[in-house]
């Protein structure tokens, strides 16, 4: 299983980057977990697509078709998803051949608050329909009261947290292999 983990934050001390860690340290063996970096993508304006799509949109198009899945961490920033996140995924939903076309996807998201990224996991939800990303429904995994889950180096250390993300990550290989 090649997944592509696309991480909405661009903090480096990120709780949703450090639950991303925790969800590809319990994987299944075998699967190989390649990071995007959207940091680099510039704000979207249709008279730079006009000229050229960035190597940094590219690039990241590319990932998305090379993945069996994709894997989204997304924080929520004023209850949606933050503007980095769609702002690559408007630079890529322009992008010929569309990468995210029926591609399979998970959205995990950690927050300090009780509802762990719900509102930003819909949106994200949403933006999907539009690109026709297939997201598992279930499970949906909001990891709420995020910074008393995770220790000062960064590892998840909540046991039913770090067997949900196991879980979580079974169900995603079997729903590729059934699209197989």
């Amino acid at each position: 299983m090649k997944l592509l983990a696309i991480v909405g934050s661009l903090r480096k001390d990120s709780v949703n980057k450090k639950a991303m860690k925790a969800f590809q340290e319990e994987l299944p063996a075998g699967s190989e977990v390649e990071y995007a970096d959207i940091s680099n993508i510039p704000l979207y304006n249709q008279d730079d697509q006009e000229k050229a799509f960035p190597a940094s949109v590219n690039k990241l198009s590319e990932q998305v078709r090379n993945a069996d899945a994709v894997v989204f961490a997304t924080p929520e920033y004023n209850y949606s998803v933050p503007g980095v996140l769609k702002n690559a995924l408007d630079w890529v939903s322009r992008v010929p051949n569309q990468p995210f076309n029926g591609k399979t996807a998970m959205i995990l998201g950690a927050s300090p608050g009780a509802l762990g990224t719900a509102r930003a996991q819909y949106h994200l939800r949403q933006i999907g329909v539009f690109l026709n990303i297939n997201f598992l429904n279930r499970p949906e995994i909001m990891i709420g009261s995020a910074y008393g889950k995770f220790d000062d180096s960064g590892k998840l250390t909540d046991a039913p947290t770090r067997e949900f993300l196991k879980k979580a990550g079974q169900a995603l290989a079997d729903a590729l292999k059934k699209h197989k």
